[in-house]
């Protein structure tokens, strides 16, 4: 039984469980606004879509914060106390996250001839629809997001930190695949974006503060929107 819990936590597994629907249910969030301003939808356009994200994003964070607020606060302390070495060790484990993502991209382009991702693809239109609403919502509020969930929640759930890594960058990489694929050999994505979540698991392993991987994650999506927000 011990070795068990060392392996799988019975209350955080629980815990990621809830916090897990409560991300894949998120999107019910947006009819919020969707009632109140009796929009279409339908028929709604790019750049409602825009706002409806980040709506329900902004929604997520929040209630998110609450249920880790207590965690937050140390692991914000842990982040500051130690912030040069803390960054140090995110810089170069993106690195290396990002070095593996792209080689795999470029080998999965080459020889499936698959081209852009289909998640991609959507989020460039949302970025051409709002793009400084974008910055905001998938540059900085969705990393926060996607690091309390994937990060922070398996990390309860999961003591055995091997486990842990393998899980989140496993799971981090098929949703960012899976709800927007039109192929199933588009699965080859997961790759690439399992290769970087295991990056972000690695350093909120190695650092002990969500802050490292969350301000990498933050780092890596601003910057890919700003060149795209430029182009």
């Amino acid at each position: 039984m011990n070795k068990v819990k060392k392996i799988i936590n019975g209350k955080g597994l629980i815990l990621g469980i809830a916090v897990f629907l409560l991300f894949y249910f998120s999107s019910y969030f947006q009819l919020i606004p969707i009632i109140l301003l009796n929009w279409d939808i339908k028929s709604l356009t790019s750049t409602e879509s825009v706002i409806l994200s980040t709506f329900s994003n902004y929604i997520l964070l929040l209630i998110l914060f609450i249920i880790f607020r207590k965690d937050i606060i140390n692991e914000w302390k842990k982040f500051k106390n130690n912030f040069l070495k803390n960054i140090d060790m995110g810089i170069k484990y993106w690195l290396v996250g990002l070095a593996v993502m792209m080689i795999s991209n470029i080998i999965i382009n080459i020889v499936m001839k698959l081209g852009q991702a289909a998640n991609e693809q959507a989020v460039q239109q949302m970025i051409s629809a709002l793009p400084w609403l974008m910055f905001i919502n998938a540059g900085l509020i969705a990393p926060c997001i996607e690091e309390l969930i994937f990060r922070k929640s398996f990390k309860k759930a999961f003591p055995n930190k091997w486990l842990f890594m393998i899980m989140s960058s496993l799971i981090f990489g098929s949703l960012h695949v899976i709800t927007s694929m039109t192929s199933p050999i588009e699965l080859l994505y997961i790759i690439p974006y399992g290769a970087l979540g295991y990056s972000f698991a690695y350093m909120y392993e190695k650092t002990d503060t969500i802050f490292t991987s969350t301000a990498m994650h933050i780092f890596h999506n601003s910057v890919l929107i700003i060149l795209s927000i430029i182009a």
